[in-house]
């Protein structure tokens, strides 16, 4: 499971040119078998490396970049009938070299090489995905995982077995109704045992938001248990037979619910955004004034449409974006280089910040507003404006 720590340390890379370094990034796409020997797609990740060995023979950067393809040939060679998606960085210059197994949802397979490594087909996947925990939940049993990507991994369990039904018991099942009452009882205790649990573990950090697997006629009853601050991260609910459902579906359940309280709350942060932007609050749209509020650390959440790209030049001394295509830069006079894709410099930051990335398809305010906006913690024009009026 990659961890975000992990994705941290990606976007903070940077491969040193002025000893011939480079960030190598493979992504590799398993395609729909042609036939049962999965030839193909073994084929299209080995063109696909070979293709940059060329090109790297051909500028002279033999080396340590040589030696990094030629471990991603190795591994191409083998990754035939490879269900998942993989994603491999490295620079051997820096002795790095990090593999990844990812869903099956990059896009294509890919190399690049970069001073930095290529985030943007892994952050179209993180997008804003949070800490999410999936508890499967009946009247004797609870199942607890943890959801990152398609991987889920269970973290506990927690069993109370209950006592027999006893209607049986007594003269004519005359005790029947206590019997029932206390396996009511100990239900009861199992469901506050339970959320107890959820309260406990979100309070550590272990967990950001949930989604909640039990039969529908035992909903009301544990809901009604749950913490308010576990409520408030409830993002979804599905019906499920703790004791039948296999993990696959429990995946599957989880992966539909997560992915439509995303887009739905993507899709209303963005339309926030742009009407804070037009009423000149802690909203901005169009990539000028995302860059500018980029660089004074006023962003929360950037809002991107699915294929946004525009070219930008960056300052390689001090970092500064620039949306017109200068030479020098505005900042320190430095000369700029060219990014024919800003999201090569906007995701790094955005992942080193902590920055929430929602990718939208189909949002016609945010195709008219320039494709990008962003939702801002605060406005330093107008707060620099407030102390100015309070001195």
């Amino acid at each position: 499971m990659m961890t975000r720590d992990e994705i941290r340390e990606l976007a903070a890379f940077q491969a040193d040119e002025t000893k011939g370094a480079c960030a190598l990034s493979f992504y590799f796409q398993p395609d729909p078998p042609q036939d049962r020997s999965h030839r193909h797609e073994a084929i299209v990740a080995k063109d696909v490396v070979k293709q940059a060995l060329k090109s790297a023979a051909a500028v002279g950067k033999n080396g340590f970049l040589h030696a990094d393809l030629d471990r991603v040939l190795d591994l191409a060679t083998n990754l035939r009938g490879h269900a998942r998606g993989r994603a491999v960085f490295a620079c051997a210059a820096q002795n790095f070299w990090k593999e990844y197994e990812l869903p099956p949802q990059l896009g294509g397979t890919h190399i690049y090489l970069q001073s930095q490594f290529q985030l943007k087909p892994l952050a179209a996947l993180l997008g804003a995905q949070p800490a999410l925990c999936v508890a499967m939940v009946d009247r004797q049993r609870a199942r607890l995982f943890d959801l990152r990507l398609d991987d889920l991994r269970e973290r506990g369990a927690i069993v109370h077995m209950l006592s027999r039904n006893g209607s049986s018991y007594g003269y004519n099942g005359y005790e029947g109704g206590h019997a029932e009452r206390r396996v009511s009882e100990e239900a009861l205790q199992h469901f506050k045992a339970v959320s107890e649990r959820l309260r406990n573990d979100f309070e550590r950090g272990i967990w950001e938001r949930l989604i909640v697997g039990c039969q529908d006629a035992n909903w009301s009853e544990f809901e009604s248990h749950l913490h308010p601050d576990v409520k408030k991260r409830l993002i979804g609910r599905f019906s499920a037979d703790v004791a039948s459902v296999s993990n696959e579906e429990i995946r599957d359940h989880a992966a539909a619910e997560l992915n439509r309280w995303i887009a739905e709350r993507g899709s209303k942060k963005a339309s926030e955004a742009l009407d804070f932007a037009k009423s000149n609050g802690r909203g901005v749209s169009g990539l000028r004034r995302v860059l500018q509020a980029l660089e004074t650390g006023e962003v929360q959440s950037i809002f991107l449409s699915e294929n946004f790209a525009a070219r930008v030049v960056q300052c390689p001394n001090c970092g500064h974006l620039d949306a017109h295509l200068v030479t020098s830069c505005v900042a320190c006079g430095h000369a700029t280089r060219e990014l024919n894709d800003v999201c090569d410099a906007i995701i790094p930051i955005a992942i080193r910040r902590d920055i929430e990335l929602f990718y939208l398809k189909d949002h016609a305010d945010l195709d008219r507003a320039g494709n990008i906006a962003a939702l801002l913690r605060f406005r330093s024009d107008q707060t620099t404006g407030q102390i100015a009026a309070a001195s």
